[in-house]
């Protein structure tokens, strides 16, 4: 053990006091130290990259630009509808002959031919109307007696047109029920039958075109007196309005 009671060797200078606190002087177990406790190694921050996705990106923009187009197409068309505010048709029936009609109960057939001359106004100022694949029914109630197919044809702005409907049943089938109605009301001296229509149509204002719509028009309580024992008739009551819609 070294005495360290003992002064320094001649030419080496007194250490301080204090200068070994821990009793052994620096570096006296600095190689022991350095075998049990191993310096840790270098950290380094995980950075992670994440390239972006270009076809996510390339959907969400096309997404947002076909919501953004719709919009404003469908802005465009209401406030053109709301500019050139189109009214529907107006249709009327003027006159309306029955003849060569007959009823058999025993086999419930109907037979006739009715002539139905039609009034169609354009009220719009701004728009024409084009009609085609116009279909034409006779119905008594709910039971369709003939039906009939109409040439197409055009109405300018505040243009009336009139319109004539032939429809023919020759032995048509009916239900009971309808024949032995059509028969009591017969027994009364007149006849209620409803016309029908059925046609696309287009609103026109120059070289603006709306898309094509299909237009209902129902003529109902069409009286024709028939007497019992006669097989012709006409329409009872003056001219009819007939309901329009789309």
């Amino acid at each position: 053990m070294a005495d360290h009671s003992r002064p320094p060797a001649a030419g080496y200078p007194v250490p301080p006091s204090g200068a070994y606190s821990n009793g052994y002087p620096p570096g006296a177990h600095s190689d022991a130290a350095a075998y049990h406790y191993a310096a840790p190694p270098p950290q380094y921050a995980n950075y992670q990259y994440y390239a972006p996705d270009r076809r996510t990106k390339f959907l969400r923009y096309f997404l947002v630009a076909m919501i953004a187009f719709f919009v404003v197409v469908g802005t465009i068309l209401f406030i053109v509808w709301i500019i050139l505010r189109p009214h529907y048709p107006v249709f009327r029936v003027e006159s309306m002959t029955l003849t060569n009609f007959s009823v058999s109960s025993s086999s419930p057939r109907v037979s006739g031919d009715w002539l139905v001359r039609l009034q169609v106004a354009n009220p719009n100022k701004k728009m024409k109307i084009d009609y085609t694949e116009i279909e034409s029914y006779v119905y008594y109630k709910s039971e369709p007696l003939s039906t009939a197919r109409l040439p197409p044809f055009s109405q300018g702005t505040g243009n009336q047109t009139v319109v004539q409907v032939s429809l023919t049943a020759v032995d048509s089938y009916v239900d009971d029920w309808a024949a032995g109605a059509i028969n009591a009301e017969r027994a009364s001296g007149a006849v209620s039958f409803q016309v029908r229509l059925i046609a696309l149509a287009q609103f026109r204002d120059g070289w603006w075109p709306m898309r094509w719509r299909v237009i209902r028009v129902l003529c109902g309580n069409l009286v024709v007196g028939l007497p019992a024992n006669d097989g012709a008739g006409k329409l009872t009551g003056g001219v009819r309005e007939c309901g329009v819609g789309l």
